[in-house]
């Protein structure tokens, strides 16, 4: 079979004004980069339009090694149900830099289920993480500034500051640094650090915004440390919001492409699930629902992380209603969870998906305490049996879940049918309302519990000296009114990666919580959570190239 780049360059691709014209829009009303990919104004996104479309949420089993295709099955599903009649767009995250190059490789689907042009989104794209960066380190330069220059200063103690620089690269040797090194003129020496791209603030605040004023607001609103006497600084104590806004201009607006079958996929923004929200932007959800009946949208990693922030967060904010929430197995995933090891998961094994199918099971209870209709989806591997994909069918059939096999990487929305014909039966006839698991009014403490205890299982959670210490700060500044966004492992369960399966009885440690007022809410930090990842042994970059007529090769 062929590579997922060559699938993609096999393909004709449609002018962008025919993409666009399937969703009504003409060709003077988008904005275009190229011959295939567009920029959408925001003054397309009309709220009366919205009311009875639905909103299709696609989630996951928690991640393994084997891999789950959430994008793969998003993708394929929108295909499918455009094949039964259903007008549907598939609105995704835009890829991170860091992954493409690292272990994880690019995020545009796979197979016959893609997202296209496929090395442009994977990319560079539209320039959106790199207006998003800029917009970040500007910030970053006026706090420094403002320390330096002491005729236009905010007295902002040094030690206080915890804002740091950002670019789209796995750079572990950028995750702690030192600056104003170099004499007097070159400003106040200080700790600090880089981020990738998608664990910025500004990248969080682009995706929960819903306008210019809200953009600016919100980044007005980002914690940047306490002056000498104790007083809180905000960006907006800077006058940092209008320029940094102004770097946004095109970035706020969502991106228009294609799938391979030609359907429209708008993508946009980038946050991780396991350090920020995971969903893609609330514009780009809007924009979909404005322009087609049906949007398939996609939250990161497992439920416990991109879904339960989706919910919590995504959807309180901005008023969205999942009417159905479709779950990514695949049976590899499963044998691992089962404590098959990856070097042996292409054996069969219904034996070891009967053991960790528990995994399944969890997320499946977790997506009902939401009352979001769920459905399964088994993302098919060749090398699946009979006997084992009956494993999933009969625990399905238990627990009272509807259940369909998908063969979209081979088939593409043909492989889809039977899973899109029982999602939107589900989504037009289950009385779907989605309730949050917690009240934003509720203390940090009790939405911390409730999450952990709720969704991952734990007994108790323990408070490091450090989180204590932060959450009288929080208390301080009057933000505990905040939702709470936990950054955690996407291996497993708890906040321990080795932890497979369906973990119990362990304790959940929060070592810190940090401050994203801007974005609108807290991070409580479990685990060992790098928000700057380090490149592998044998990065993914080794195998990317390009010839001399400009033909990329490698990606994946």
């Amino acid at each position: 079979m062929k590579s997922d780049i060559e699938i993609a360059q096999s393909t004709k691709l449609k002018p962008i004004k025919e993409i666009a014209a399937r969703l009504g829009i003409t060709e003077d009303v988008y904005e275009p980069y190229g011959h295939y990919k567009a920029k959408l104004p925001l003054n397309l996104i009309n709220p009366d339009k919205i009311k009875g479309k639905k909103l299709i949420l696609v989630s996951a089993i928690s991640p393994t090694p084997a891999g789950e295709g959430k994008t793969t099955i998003s993708i394929g599903l929108s295909e499918g149900l455009n094949k039964i009649g259903k007008q549907t767009t598939v609105v995704l995250r835009e890829p991170s830099l860091g992954p493409v190059f690292g272990i994880k490789g690019g995020a545009t689907g796979g197979g016959h289920a893609q997202v296209v042009p496929m090395e442009d989104i994977n990319l560079h794209f539209t320039g959106d993480f790199s207006a998003i960066e800029k917009a970040n380190n500007l910030l970053a330069a006026l706090i420094d500034n403002n320390i330096q220059n002491k005729n236009n200063s905010l007295g902002i103690d040094p030690r206080t500051v915890h804002w740091k620089r950002v670019m789209d690269m796995n750079d572990r040797s950028l995750r702690n640094i030192i600056v104003g090194l170099g004499g007097t003129s070159s400003g106040v020496p200080r700790e600090t650090g880089f981020d990738i791209t998608a664990a910025s603030e500004i990248m969080a605040i682009l995706c929960l915004c819903e306008s210019f004023d809200d953009l600016k607001k919100r980044i007005g609103n980002i914690f940047v440390g306490f002056t000498y006497t104790k007083e809180p600084v905000f960006a907006r104590d800077l006058k940092a919001e209008g320029a940094m806004a102004a770097l946004l201009k095109d970035a706020i607006k969502p991106n228009l492409v294609q799938t391979l079958e030609g359907n429209p996929a708008i993508i946009h923004g980038g946050p991780f699930a396991n350090i920020a929200q995971g969903t893609n932007s609330v514009l780009a959800t809007k924009m979909g629902l404005t322009l087609s009946d049906y949007v398939v949208t996609e939250a990161g990693f497992g439920f416990d992380l991109g879904a339960e922030k989706f919910l919590d967060i995504k959807c309180v904010s901005a008023g969205l209603q999942p009417d159905a929430a479709v779950l990514v197995a695949t049976i590899r995933a499963l044998k691992y969870h089962g404590g098959v090891l990856l070097s042996d998961i292409k054996q069969p094994n219904p034996a070891a998906v009967e053991r960790g199918i528990e995994n399944l099971e969890k997320h499946v209870e977790n997506m009902r305490k939401f009352n979001v209709c769920p459905v399964v989806a088994i993302n098919h591997f060749a090398d699946d049996t009979e006997e084992e994909i009956n494993v999933i069918k009969n625990k399905c059939k238990q627990l009272g879940v509807k259940v369909a096999v998908a063969k979209v990487h081979a088939y593409g929305g043909e492989g889809a049918i039977e899973l899109a014909t029982i999602v939107s039966e589900v989504a037009e006839s289950c009385a779907s309302d989605m309730t949050p698991l917690y009240d934003w009014s509720w203390s940090i403490e009790k939405k911390i519990e409730t999450i952990a205890t709720r969704i991952y299982g734990a007994s108790a959670i323990d408070y490091a000296p450090q989180a204590k210490a932060d959450l009288k700060k929080i208390q301080g500044l009057g933000l505990d009114h905040l939702p709470v966004c936990i950054a955690k492992t996407q291996k497993s369960l708890s906040d321990n990666p080795k932890l497979l399966g369906r973990p119990e009885n362990f304790v959940v440690t929060v070592r810190e919580i940090e401050i994203a007022a801007g974005a609108g809410f807290i991070i409580p930090i479990t685990g060992n959570i790098m928000r700057m990842p380090g490149l592998p042994e044998h990065p993914a970059a080794e195998h990317i190239d390009i010839d001399d007529k400009g033909k990329i090769s490698g990606l994946f």
